[in-house]
């Protein structure tokens, strides 16, 4: 396992996926997507966010045995649920059902002290107050290099100015800033430039099936999607940011340019298509990857 420590702040909840007639409860939340990958990976991964102690919750922490949770937050709150839609190609749209849970309960009384290596953020997390605000105190005064991914949700929060708003604030202390273009163009931004005028070192813009784009100061870098059959898209993007941070591990951030920024995203879009390839947010382990 790589010596480094990964900190994955953010929700753990209930996707209820359409699978045949019925809907089953698997294990989703981008961070909690990402946090499992990354443990997949052999990193050492902690997960920061709140955990309820009904069934769901318990079922979130046996799906994230491999993650270190002592630095989690149990309650008996009820755990957040996403239900699921699946369009024709595979791609997810959800309804959200977030209010008074464990899911959100983020408070600077139980974030952690002390700092990872590198701390993925994101999704809901980084939009849910009054969690949120607190999360952001939290972050900004940790000094490592974070990587957000603000997973858009439109039907969560519709105000597409107050969406961007909110993003924005997080690209200001981001390093990388990792999204699909579908968010891109909902956000309004009709390219990645003016992202790095927030700080950002690198811009990761995934695309479905037609691959990964990196940009960097040292220029774009392009990888193609790698064909599969479709199961779902569940958890492919948080699979492709889980292969980034190990990237960032593995080459540091700096580094993460020209032929080493081709070798991580090709891994990722090879990782994200394993995913896509089986129901649920099921990202590939280390052996799968090679």
């Amino acid at each position: 396992m790589n010596e480094s420590t990964i900190w994955v702040a953010g929700e753990a909840l209930i996707d209820l996926v359409p699978i045949g007639d019925s809907r089953v409860p698997i294990v989703g939340g981008g961070p909690a997507n990402t946090a499992k990958a990354l443990a997949k990976l052999g990193i050492n991964t902690s997960f920061i966010g709140g955990i309820s102690s009904d069934e769901h919750g318990e079922s979130i922490a046996k799906e994230l045995a491999s993650v270190d949770l002592s630095k989690a937050l149990r309650t008996g709150l009820p755990t957040a649920l996403a239900i699921v839609t699946l369009g024709e190609s595979g791609s997810a749209s959800y309804e959200f059902k977030l209010e008074g849970t464990a899911t959100f309960n983020f408070s600077r009384e139980w974030l952690p002290q002390g700092k990872p290596d590198v701390l993925h953020i994101g999704t809901l997390a980084t939009l849910i107050e009054p969690g949120a605000s607190e999360l952001f105190e939290w972050a900004s005064g940790l000094n490592v290099p974070i990587v957000f991914d603000p997973n858009i949700r439109p039907s969560v929060l519709g105000d597409r100015e107050k969406y961007r708003s909110v993003v924005e604030r997080w690209f200001g202390i981001s390093d990388v800033i990792k999204m699909s273009d579908e968010d891109l163009k909902w956000l309004g931004y009709s390219s990645v430039e003016g992202l790095f005028d927030f700080g950002a070192k690198l811009v990761a813009v995934t695309r479905g099936s037609e691959g990964i784009i990196g940009y960097t100061s040292a220029g774009e870098v392009s990888v193609p999607g790698v064909t599969v059959e479709v199961v779902d898209t569940v958890g492919a993007g948080d699979t492709v940011g889980a292969v980034i941070v190990e990237g960032i591990v593995r080459f540091g951030l700096e580094e993460l340019v020209n032929e080493k920024l081709f070798s991580v995203l090709s891994r990722a879009a090879k990782a994200a298509s394993i995913t896509c390839s089986r129901a649920g947010a099921n990202p590939p382990s280390l052996d799968e990857l090679g």
